[in-house]
């Protein structure tokens, strides 16, 4: 194979969906394809998926790729990388026993607040982090004392990424960052903490080996070659979380880089040559070796705007299949005809609790300020403008820790309307670059690379590979504008979160 036709291949499993995107050796964006999978919302505040799915979707996304004109015979290596904290309970012929709890999922409140009462500084000091119910041991609490059976049952433990990997390689690992999603990991030491997994009654010995995320895994099965047409041999590279990953492929990899996301959650993601743990922020080690990030996050970003299609939007959603378009570019036009500001009307995102600044399960989604007079256009660019005040919100937070950020990066789904980056742009009052494609999958696509030697380092690939489609600055009349309202955004928040808490 020459240089010229070699194919890096980036897996991305997010929680809606999976994403692969192929890229050449100088970055190139050779094709992608996306695939939506179900996410189960059996009880409130529940969060289940099918770890079937994933596996489905990756080859269902990847003929797509094909379909494109892109030569799979030509891939030279693949990673993936997924969302994190999703524990996959497996038996011991490493079958599922159920479906998979994911990070979103609020059902362990009750789990996390003993937790805190009886090893909060514990659990900080080994794990860096505080027990909420995004996190893994909570989650296994709440299995222990609902379904112990299943906990009795597993025997072997994997995540996202890495059951869909197993399923390509019959390799069983996870990496290190991934780990760091669980709140089982000891950060000092790195490395696995049988006292923490003891808590939720877990045997250490479930827990996958741990290696980095440049580490090659085995290669391409012939079973999993004819189902997803990648020539068998092809090596598989560990890859990472979802986070770590889109950092990375974003050009984050240098001190005060900052991510902005804007995909199914929002995040607001600082780099750092150090750790810098705090209780209402994540902290995880890099791709980039010796460096680290702070995470300021929202449950809920492009989530609303994909929940308010999917439920308010059938003629839109008509109107575009016949134009061949996006739905939600129709939705953007929609909220261009409604001034800065939604003629007064809210949105709060918190379709599924929230976590910072405030890490209350108990939040509720909520529209306020509708008259007679809103129009449609009204209430999509609220949403548009509410999730971008909740992302300015979980950036208070990084002002707060008093964390240098010299530059930000726009990334995520969201990124593409114009129309929601410039509202971004406004609302952090801060220049943007947005990235292309500075996605997850493009991402896992240099850590294949890096892995089987294409690159230097990590480093090197970002900086061979990452292209700025656009810078964005904000508009001082505008920023003003929205500093005002978000002071407003604010007092809503604190009017109606003691309502959600009233049982």
């Amino acid at each position: 194979m020459n240089g010229d036709d070699t194919i890096l291949l980036g897996i991305d499993f997010g929680s809606g969906g999976c994403k692969v995107s192929a890229i050449d050796c100088t970055g190139l964006m050779l094709g992608d394809a996306s695939v939506e999978y179900t996410t189960h919302y059996e009880h409130p505040g529940w969060s289940e998926q099918d770890p079937a799915d994933w596996y489905a979707a990756m080859c269902l996304a990847l003929r797509k790729l094909e379909a494109k004109g892109v030569k799979l015979g030509n891939v030279r290596a693949l990673s993936f990388d997924g969302s994190t904290h999703n524990a996959v309970l497996l038996d011991g012929a490493m079958k599922p026993l159920r479906r998979t709890i994911m990070w979103t999922d609020q059902r362990s409140v009750a789990e996390c607040a003993l937790l805190k009462e009886r090893h909060a500084d514990w659990i900080f000091k080994t794990a860096y982090q505080m027990p909420t119910p995004t996190w893994t041991l909570p989650q296994m609490m709440w299995l222990k004392n609902n379904e112990p059976d299943v906990l009795k049952r597993t025997k072997h433990i994997l995540f996202v990424k890495d059951y869909v990997r197993f399923q390509v390689t019959g390799v069983a690992a996870t990496d290190h960052i991934e780990a760091q999603g669980t709140l089982f990991y000891d950060m000092a030491n790195r490395c696995w903490s049988p006292e923490l997994a003891e808590l939720a009654g877990l045997d250490p010995a479930v827990l996958p080996e741990l290696v980095n995320p440049t580490d090659v895994l085995g290669s391409v099965s012939a079973k999993a070659s004819a189902d997803t047409g990648i020539p068998e041999g092809t090596p598989v590279v560990c890859g990472t979380s979802d986070s770590a990953v889109e950092d990375y492929g974003a050009g984050a990899i240098e001190p005060g880089d900052c991510i902005v996301k804007l995909a199914t959650a929002g995040n607001v993601n600082v780099m750092t040559s150090s750790a810098h743990p705090y209780p209402t922020t994540l902290t995880y080690s890099h791709v980039i070796p010796g460096m680290w990030y702070t995470v300021s996050a929202t449950n809920a970003a492009a989530l609303c705007q994909r929940w308010f299609r999917d439920l308010f939007c059938d003629a839109e959603k008509a109107a575009a299949q016949k134009l061949g378009i996006n739905a939600f570019e129709l939705l953007d036009r929609e909220a261009n005809r409604s001034p800065l500001g939604a003629n007064g009307v809210f949105f709060h995102p918190y379709l599924q609790g929230e976590r910072s600044p405030y890490w209350d399960a108990n939040l509720h989604a909520s529209f306020t300020g509708l008259a007679i007079s809103s129009t449609k256009g009204d209430v999509i660019r609220a949403l548009l403008e509410g999730v971008a005040f909740s992302l300015l919100d979980c950036y208070g937070l990084i002002e707060q820790m008093q964390l240098p950020v010299k530059r930000i990066f726009l990334i995520g789904g969201g990124a593409r309307s114009r129309l929601w980056s410039e509202i971004v742009c406004d609302v952090f009052n801060l220049p943007v670059q947005v990235p292309i494609p500075g996605d997850a999958s493009f991402g896992s696509a240099l850590l294949a690379g890096t892995g089987v030697g294409l690159f230097a380092n990590s480093a090197d690939a970002v900086r061979k590979c990452l292209r700025i489609d656009r810078e964005i600055h904000p508009d001082p009349e505008r920023a003003a504008q929205y500093a005002a309202l978000f002071r407003k955004y604010k007092s809503v928040h604190d009017a109606l979160a003691p309502i959600y808490s009233m049982k």
